[in-house]
């Protein structure tokens, strides 16, 4: 039975998902959202309207963090992206949360903001989320200190969320050049050969950053 991953290349969220099929080569047809009718299509899969969402058969799976789970349970490959240790499993969860709420969300603050026009924009809440990447750097620069990956010696689901949310956090508000520790760790999410692919299908979207989006990565 054919996996369908409605979804969009340059979107974070879609590229966590990506990273996990990639891992383990499963096979999936990817319905673009740019194409017509998809939209349509997955809005009435799930009304709510946000993606990636994946469809096998008359199973629909939303958000990311889900899709992982159901290819992990569904689809085993040789990169357990869930650890069978309960106690590291219960850390990649965490970590797998922290890179959302900490790290993807407030980096999405400024990217929606200044999709905003200008009367309406919050700097505000802009601020808040500043402050908030700045905490989370401060904290992963020290909890990467002497690790590879985010959890244990193993890439895990854990790191398929660190990789878009800190590829496009230090796009947004720049890593500090201090944060040795966690510039290397962005760096090496940045070679893994499943996010390094992610990205490279994703270059042709750039302009649709409106921040502007570097050309170092």
């Amino acid at each position: 039975m054919t996996i369908e991953l409605f979804s969009h290349p340059f979107s974070s969220y879609c590229q966590k998902a990506l990273i996990a099929f990639s891992e383990n080569d499963v096979p999936f047809t990817q319905r673009m959202l740019e194409d017509e009718g998809v939209g349509e299509e997955l809005a009435k899969l799930w009304p709510i309207g946000k993606f990636p969402i994946l469809r096998e058969g008359d199973r629909v799976v939303f958000e990311a963090t889900s899709i992982i789970d159901y290819l992990q349970v569904r689809h085993p490959g040789p990169v357990k992206l869930i650890p069978d240790d309960p106690d590291l499993a219960v850390e990649v969860r965490m970590l797998d949360r922290f890179f959302d709420n900490y790290v993807m969300t407030p980096q999405g603050k400024f990217v929606f903001d200044a999709l905003r026009p200008a009367e309406n924009r919050d700097p505000f809440g802009v601020e808040d989320a500043r402050k908030m990447l700045d905490t989370s750097y401060a904290w992963l620069d020290d909890r990467m200190k002497g690790r590879t990956w985010a959890v244990g010696e193993s890439f895990t689901l854990a790191d398929c969320a660190a990789a878009p949310s800190l590829f496009y956090a230090d796009w947004t508000y720049r890593i500090p050049e201090r944060y040795a520790h966690l510039t290397a760790y962005r760096a090496r999410l940045l070679a893994r050969a499943s996010f390094a692919r992610a990205v490279d299908e994703a270059r042709r979207f750039r302009h649709y950053f409106p921040l502007g989006a570097p050309d170092r990565d």
